[in-house]
C-alpha cells in the first residue's frame, strides 16, 4: 500500500505533539522545526498531485476495504486543495518566525494542528471523518484566533467560538441522521444508497442534507452566515488572518464534495441537485454585502476579510450554474482568491506595522511609508488582482466565470453583480492606497522598521497571481480533468469501493 496519501495529515500531528513537549524556552527549535514541517507540505502536494493525474488513489487505514474502517481519497480536487493550501501555509509560516509566532506559547503547535485539520478534510472519503476534521482545525483556529492580546480579540473569538459550535452540533445531528436512516457514512457508498431511496426516507435524508448545507455555508461565511467573519479575521494576528484565507474554502470544498459526489445530478435520484436551488441566490447575495463592506470597511484587515466574502459570493455563484466550464472557472478563482487574500493580510501586516501601532491598520492620515516606490507598486498589484482587471489572474478568473454563465436572466443578474462588485472593489482599494500613501500627517510618529522577511512572504504570495497567468494552461488543463472528475461521481464511487486501495 502506497502510504504518501496519509502523511500530509500525520506529518503535521506528529511535528504538533513533539512541539508541545518543547518548552517555553526553546523559541528557536519551534521555528526550525515548525518551518520545516510546513515547507514540507509543498513537494507531498506536488507528488500528490502527480499521483491524482495518474488515477484515483485510495488509503484504506487498516487496510479495511471501504466502507468500513477510515478511507482517504486522493483525486485531482483534493490534491489541488493541499498545493492551495501549502503555498499558503508556508508564506504563513515564514511571516510568522519574524516575531508573531512569540506572542503565545504554542502558536507552532497549534499551527500544525490547524494543517492537520484542514489536510484532513480534504483528503477524508467518509463524513464522520470529515467531522472530525473540521473539530481539529476549528479547535486549533479557536487558540490562533485569541493568540497575542487584545479585548478585540477577545470579544470577536468569543463569537467565532460560539457560532461554530452551534454549527458543530448541527453538523453532529445531520451525520447521525444519515447513519441513522442509510447505515453508512462513506461518500462513495452514500452516493448509492441515496439514489435508491425508499420514498418514505427521502424527506429525512433531504433534512440531514440541507442541515449539512447550513453547516457548510457557516463555514464558508455564506450569507446569512457570514456576520462573525469580517470582524474575527480584522482582529486576528496577520499570519492566522493569512491562514484563515483558506478556512472559508473548505466549507466551499465541502459544499462542493457533499453536493456533487452524494447529492449530484447524476447520484442522488429524487435529491439530486438538492442544494442548487439555495446556493445561487445565497452566492449572489454574499457577494453584494461583501462588496458594500469592503467599501465601508474603516481597516485594512476589514476591507481584505470583505473582499474574501466577495471571493466566497462569487466561488458560490459558480458552483451554482452547475456546468462543466463553470466549474473550471470557479476552481481556478478559489485558487487565485485563497492566495491573493492571504497575501493582502500579510502586506497589511507589514504596512501596519510600518506605519506604527498607534493607527492599528486604520485607514486613516499616518506617518509617511519608508520605501514608498516598493510599497505602491506591491499594494497597486493586489488591487488589480483581487479587483480582477487584467492582466494578472483575478481578471482570468472572472473572465471564465461570465463566460460559463450564457445568456438569460440568471446570466444578466451575475453578469451586473460581478462586475459591479469589482467597481466597489475598486473603489476601495482606490480609497485605501490613497489614504495610505497620499495622506500623511506629518506630527504621527514613525513605525517601526521595514522587516525583509515579512515583506518576503507577502510579495511571495502576491507573485502567486502572475504566476498563475504565466502556468495557465497547465493549470486549465488539471482542471478540465478536475471538473470531469467531479461531474462524474460514478467513477468515484466504482474506485473507491471497487477494492482494498492501493
Amino acid at each position: 500500500m502506497d502510504h504518501l496519501a496519509v502523511v500530509p495529515i500525520i506529518l503535521p500531528m506528529f511535528c504538533g505533539a513533539l512541539l508541545l513537549l518543547a518548552g517555553p524556552r526553546r523559541l528557536r527549535l519551534k521555528r526550525i522545526l515548525g518551518l520545516l514541517a510546513t515547507l514540507l507540505q509543498l513537494p507531498l502536494a506536488i507528488l500528490l498531485m502527480g499521483q491524482a493525474t495518474g488515477g484515483l488513489q485510495v488509503y484504506a487505514a487498516g487496510n479495511w476495504a471501504p466502507p468500513f474502517g477510515i478511507v482517504l481519497v486522493v483525486d485531482h480536487l483534493a490534491a489541488l486543495m493541499l498545493l492551495v493550501s501549502a503555498v499558503l501555509a508556508a508564506a504563513a509560516m515564514l511571516y510568522a518566525v519574524r516575531g508573531n509566532d512569540a506572542l503565545g506559547a504554542h502558536f507552532h503547535a497549534l499551527f500544525q494542528f490547524q494543517l492537520m485539520g484542514i489536510n484532513g478534510a480534504f483528503l477524508t472519503g467518509d463524513l464522520f471523518n470529515l467531522f472530525v476534521f473540521f473539530e481539529i482545525l476549528l479547535i486549533a483556529s479557536y487558540a490562533l484566533l485569541l493568540h497575542g492580546t487584545g479585548s478585540a480579540r477577545v470579544r470577536s473569538g468569543l463569537h467565532y467560538v460560539v457560532l461554530n459550535l452551534f454549527g458543530s452540533a448541527l453538523f453532529l445531528i445531520a451525520v447521525g441522521t444519515l447513519y441513522g436512516v442509510l447505515g453508512t457514512l462513506n461518500m462513495a457508498d452514500l452516493s448509492q444508497r441515496v439514489a435508491q431511496l425508499a420514498p418514505a426516507d427521502i424527506p429525512l435524508v433531504g433534512a440531514a442534507a440541507m442541515l449539512l448545507l447550513v453547516v457548510f455555508g457557516l463555514k464558508a461565511a455564506v450569507f446569512p452566515l457570514y456576520f462573525w467573519l469580517p470582524r474575527a479575521y480584522a482582529a486576528a494576528t496577520p499570519p492566522v488572518a493569512a491562514l484563515f484565507a483558506i478556512m472559508t474554502k473548505v466549507g466551499i470544498y465541502s459544499i462542493l464534495r457533499v453536493y456533487t459526489q452524494i447529492f449530484g445530478e447524476s447520484a442522488a435520484g429524487p435529491l439530486a441537485q438538492l442544494a442548487d436551488a439555495w446556493l445561487w441566490p445565497a452566492g449572489l447575495l454574499t457577494l453584494v454585502l461583501g462588496s458594500i463592506g469592503a467599501l465601508a470597511a474603516s481597516t485594512l484587515n476589514g476591507l481584505v476579510a470583505y473582499l474574501l466574502l466577495v471571493s466566497v459570493g462569487t466561488l458560490l455563484a459558480g458552483l451554482a450554474m452547475n456546468s462543466h466550464a463553470a466549474l473550471v472557472g470557479s476552481l481556478f478563482y478559489l485558487v487565485h482568491s485563497t492566495w491573493i487574500c492571504g497575501a493582502l493580510f500579510l502586506l497589511a501586516g507589514v504596512l501596519s506595522r510600518c506605519r506604527g501601532w498607534r493607527f492599528v491598520g486604520r485607514l486613516v492620515p499616518g506617518p509617511a511609508l519608508p520605501r514608498p516606490t516598493l510599497f505602491g507598486g506591491l499594494f497597486f498589484l493586489a488591487a488589480i488582482s483581487v479587483i480582477g482587471l487584467p492582466p494578472l489572474s483575478g481578471f482570468v478568473g472572472k473572465l471564465l466565470l461570465l463566460r460559463a454563465a450564457g445568456t438569460g436572466i440568471a446570466a444578466a443578474w451575475f453578469y451586473s453583480l460581478l462586475l459591479g462588485s469589482g467597481l466597489l472593489a475598486l473603489i476601495a482599494m482606490s480609497r485605501a492606497g490613497t489614504t495610505l500613501f497620499w495622506r500623511i500627517d506629518p506630527a504621527a510618529p514613525p513605525g517601526e522598521p521595514l522587516d525583509r522577511v515579512r515583506l518576503l512572504a507577502a510579495v511571495a504570495l502576491l507573485l502567486c497571481s502572475p504566476l498563475l497567468v504565466v502556468f495557465a494552461e497547465p493549470l486549465l488543463g488539471y482542471l478540465d480533468a478536475t471538473a470531469a472528475q467531479l461531474l462524474e461521481p460514478s467513477g468515484y464511487t466504482r474506485q473507491v469501493l471497487g477494492g482494498r486501495g492501493r
